[in-house]
């Protein structure tokens, strides 16, 4: 899928009053209680980053537990409506933008990227991606990782799924819990993963580009 075709498509979704059914599916609201559950296993966050927010039902629900949360999505659309959702909190920092653009000299003790990473265009975006986020992970932070599997993504037309980044992430931090969520549907199918990043701040150099 196109880097058009995803915004095309995105904007559409988003100009729906529930996109991708976050709060009214079953499966959604299991998946976020489980996102959550692993998000806070470590107990409250001081500095949190989320990445790909869509209309903020996930952030609406982190956001309480962090002293800071950083949070980022590619469509501003999606930003906006975060913002409104969420704007009884003051500690939530904003930006449009996405995890292959976005740095910053901050480090994270906590990291959620769910339903995101798919979107990339190929292989060697996903392994940017990932390293970015490594390296913005503070040592002994969590990062938190859900997708649905390989083969629903590669029937969406996208890359890979799951199975996929949860090996490439293997590479440089620890994974501590994975949890399936499984819906009514065949495409709702997803693996959630909960990483810890013992000591090195980037993916080994000697890993396959």
């Amino acid at each position: 899928m196109s880097v058009d075709n995803t915004y095309q498509s995105l904007e559409r979704e988003l100009a729906n009053d529930d996109p991708w059914r976050l709060d009214d599916n079953p499966f959604e609201r299991e998946r976020h209680t489980q996102l959550l559950r692993l998000s806070l296993s470590s107990g409250a966050v001081s500095n949190g980053l989320e990445i790909g927010c869509a209309a903020g039902a996930f952030t609406e629900k982190l956001a309480p537990h962090c002293k800071r949360l950083t949070v980022i999505d590619v469509m501003p659309r999606a930003i906006g409506r975060a913002c409104q959702r969420t704007k009884r909190w003051s500690h939530i920092s904003w930006a449009a933008t996405d995890i292959l653009q976005f740095s910053t000299a901050e480090l994270f003790d906590l990291i959620v990227v769910a339903e995101v990473l798919y979107y990339l265009e190929d292989m060697t975006q996903m392994r940017t991606a990932i390293d970015n986020m490594v390296k913005m992970l503070a040592p002994g932070g969590h990062l938190v990782f859900g997708s649905a599997r390989d083969a629903t993504c590669r029937r969406w037309g996208h890359v890979a799924g799951a199975e996929t980044v949860i090996t490439i992430l293997t590479e440089a931090l620890t994974e501590i819990e994975r949890v399936q969520c499984q819906g009514q549907s065949a495409d709702e199918d997803c693996l959630l993963a909960r990483f810890r990043n013992p000591e090195r701040s980037s993916i080994r150099p000697n890993s396959r580009a």
